[in-house]
């Protein structure tokens, strides 16, 4: 199977967003678009109590009888439901000029779905939170937080509403894989006709400048328009605050190494700048 770009959809307020950032990205990449639901029947289970109590002989086997017909019932409106979101999220693709999108429902947890599903994503698009956290405006989400641990592919984090990135942010440290984020940006066709910015979070010293001076040139050698700075202080907030400052409508990041913008991404808990952007964030691993 080609590598696909994959849009991980559920009932939350940001799967649109998860369509249209999905469309524009199989559009631009030239790359099969499939729509995953992932039922995880076991997730919202009522949870299981001592019911014999003073229950007469037989009433506890009875209960027990009826709360797993709960379960299969509920089970049957899930995978319904889901069907009609597939069949909806198909719709308003092909409105986007899109008409051979796939679909696909898969039984089982989110994160361990996608992972066995990594071979063949070229780039996952998921929603901000996901259905379950759809009331908790500044929690990312668990299941999330894991995906972007655990997989080995871009990811690409959307808000409710599509806005074309046309001014794209890569934050660069320096490293070795960072190069590589840079040299993808500057080829990737996702951003072509792009207005690229490349931010380094750190003092201003010589290798610094060295550094955003080799990242710029190959974002121009590569036909775009570049400009970057140097700032001090801590990476989310120096982030947001550029983010503000120069209209940007998307931020491209990377898990590397040991780095402090890995730290960022991997660490114990996610970061205020993945749970209080307001824009994509395009996640390289």
């Amino acid at each position: 199977m080609s590598e696909q770009v994959i849009a991980a959809i559920d009932g939350s307020e940001f799967s649109e967003g998860v369509c249209d950032y999905a469309a524009w990205a199989s559009l631009a990449l030239n790359a099969p678009l499939c729509f995953v639901h992932v039922l995880d029947n076991h997730s919202a289970a009522p949870s299981e109590q001592d019911l014999s109590g003073n229950l007469h002989f037989g009433a506890r086997e009875h209960l027990m009888e009826e709360l797993s017909a709960l379960d299969e019932q509920r089970a049957k409106v899930n995978r319904e439901q889901g069907k009609l979101m597939l069949e909806a999220a198909q719709k308003r693709t092909k409105a986007k000029d899109i008409s051979d999108s796939t679909t696909r429902q898969l039984n089982g947890t989110l994160v361990e779905t996608l992972v066995a599903l990594e071979k063949d994503i070229r780039l996952l698009v998921v929603g901000k939170r996901g259905e379950t956290a759809h009331q908790a405006s500044g929690h990312l989400g668990a299941n999330l937080e894991r995906v972007v641990r655990e997989m080995h592919r871009p990811i690409l984090m959307v808000p409710a509403t599509f806005k074309r990135p046309e001014k794209v942010l890569i934050a660069f440290d320096g490293s070795k894989t960072a190069r590589k984020g840079v040299e993808m940006l500057a080829r990737s066709p996702l951003f072509a006709g792009s207005e690229c910015h490349v931010l380094i979070v750190g003092a201003e010293t010589a290798e610094n400048h060295s550094q955003l001076d080799w990242a710029l040139d190959n974002l121009r050698e590569a036909g775009h328009q570049a400009e970057g700075a140097i700032r001090a202080g801590d990476v989310d907030e120096a982030l947001q605050a550029y983010v503000q400052e120069h209209g940007i409508d998307l931020l491209v990041m990377g898990a590397y190494g040991h780095s402090r913008i890995r730290h960022l991404l991997v660490g114990s808990t996610t970061t205020a700048m993945l749970r209080g952007s307001h824009i994509p964030v395009l996640i390289l691993r």
